[in-house]
């Protein structure tokens, strides 16, 4: 009975270590100030090894972050920036999406294949510093101090403490910093060091601290901070707000895009970003001007549905090479058919960053042939009025519209100041192109 017994417990310790053994993180980050910044090395069939930089970029660097709960992605860093690290070179050509919980869930080019050498290590630099309870740019701080993350009293955060966080965090300028627990007051330890930044740090670890004397510090004054919710692309040098080069902003600095494998897909999601309309064209070789400044991404892999151009996956992010006059730019197209299918619908306008709607009065059969042009749609089959798609919200653009018919975009036909029309919303114009493939209109 008692020999049972100990088997018995046996079993139940072995299990114990399994499942301990189950939770060991297979990720770290070696050489850098911190845990949360270095080298990436993965731990795999028990021993420690690197990851090749080919392909690295910030969806992975996010894998990682999250993995090893260190906040926001800052960078994505190549060239062995934090050292060469040791051991075998396990990852190679690593594909994240981003979402993934683990490294070594992702898609790459296999397993312990030595296609790099260690001087091409990848490295990754986490924000350690997060909002929490809002948005990604709102919340109640929490910053990351040696392993544990811990909320911050209100005495001791200030505007030039906020400059550091919302910029580390890729959001814009602070807006407010908020006392009292305006985000609620959390279970974390409370950090009562004053933080004393000077505002152009770019991490908040950067900034010096001192003691606080104000030991009265509860959850009743966990900070909060709202910062500026930025676009993080832009478009220059084109005809309007959403034509021109692709930039990108990445640590607090404009750079371009590699034109090499720029394709619809990556246009499909700068013009997303930008609110812009369908993307009408993937253009390169600088063919909307040249400009300065670093080449941020390398032959963006988008697959069309990400909601920001960084969280594409890239050949190479943070590329200073030979791309500087194959810049990438796109052309978006600035109209579009809303309450139907991409190819029909209710037919909106941007105009001066504002998406508008059009009085059916306004706009006729040529000025179809240009729109469906324009959304690679085919020729128009209809133009319906009296609000066919919904009536909409959109503010109502009266200005007759007077194409010749073939024109390659909307905005480049003339229009003219209409004193005739008493144009509401019951008066929407719709659109149907003949590139929906079923369309039954119901009369």
């Amino acid at each position: 009975m008692l020999r049972m017994m100990g088997r018995y417990l046996t079993l139940i310790l072995l299990s114990a270590v399994v499942l301990i053994t189950a939770d060991c993180v297979n990720v770290r980050l070696v050489g850098g100030h911190s845990r949360c910044a270095g080298t990436v090395e993965v731990l795999h069939r028990g021993q420690w090894g690197t990851v090749c930089d080919v392909a690295w970029d910030l969806p992975d660097a996010a894998v990682v972050c999250r993995e090893l709960d260190c906040g926001e992605p800052v960078d994505a860093l190549t060239n062995a920036h934090f050292g060469p690290g040791s051991g075998p070179i396990w990852m190679y050509f690593v594909r994240c999406v981003g979402s993934e919980s683990t490294l070594k869930d992702c898609e790459s080019g296999g397993w312990d294949r030595s296609y790099c050498d260690h001087a091409k290590a990848a490295g990754v630099i986490c924000s350690e510093v997060r909002l929490v309870g809002g948005s990604h740019c709102s919340g109640r701080l929490e910053i990351l101090h040696d392993q544990t993350w811990m909320s911050v009293c209100g005495a001791a955060f200030d505007q030039q403490d906020a400059e550091v966080v919302c910029r580390e965090l890729d959001c814009g300028a602070p807006v407010q910093v908020l006392g009292a627990a305006a985000f609620g007051k959390g279970d974390t330890q409370m950090r009562t060091q004053e933080i004393q930044c000077r505002g152009n740090e770019s991490q908040i670890h950067l900034c010096p601290t001192s003691p606080s004397h104000e030991n009265s510090c509860s959850h009743d004054n966990n900070v909060g901070l709202v910062c500026t919710e930025i676009i993080n692309v832009r478009l220059v040098n084109g005809n309007s707000p959403c034509s021109g080069t692709v930039e990108v902003l990445h640590r607090g600095q404009w750079g371009t895009v590699c034109d090499i494998g720029w394709d619809m897909a990556d246009a499909a999601v700068v013009c997303r970003e930008l609110d812009c309309g369908e993307p009408v064209d993937a253009l390169g070789d600088a063919q909307v001007g040249l400009r300065s400044g670093p080449v941020w991404m390398n032959n963006a892999m988008c697959t069309g549905s990400e909601s920001t151009l960084k969280k594409c996956g890239s050949v190479i992010w943070g590329f200073q090479g030979v791309c500087q006059s194959k810049s990438a730019g796109i052309i978006c197209s600035g109209v579009r058919l809303v309450g139907g299918s991409r190819c029909s619908g209710r037919l909106e306008i941007l105009d001066d960053q504002t998406w508008m709607s059009v009085c059916d009065a306004a706009f006729d059969q040529q000025d179809a042939e240009v729109v469906c042009r324009e959304l690679d749609c085919g020729a128009p089959v209809q133009v319906l009025g009296a609000a066919a798609f919904g009536k909409g919200d959109a503010q109502m653009w009266t200005q007759e519209i007077q194409c010749r018919g073939n024109e390659s975009q909307i905005h480049l036909c003339p229009t003219s100041t209409s004193h005739q029309y008493n144009c509401s919303h019951d008066n929407d114009v719709g659109l149907v192109c003949a590139g929906l493939s079923k369309f039954i209109i119901l009369h």
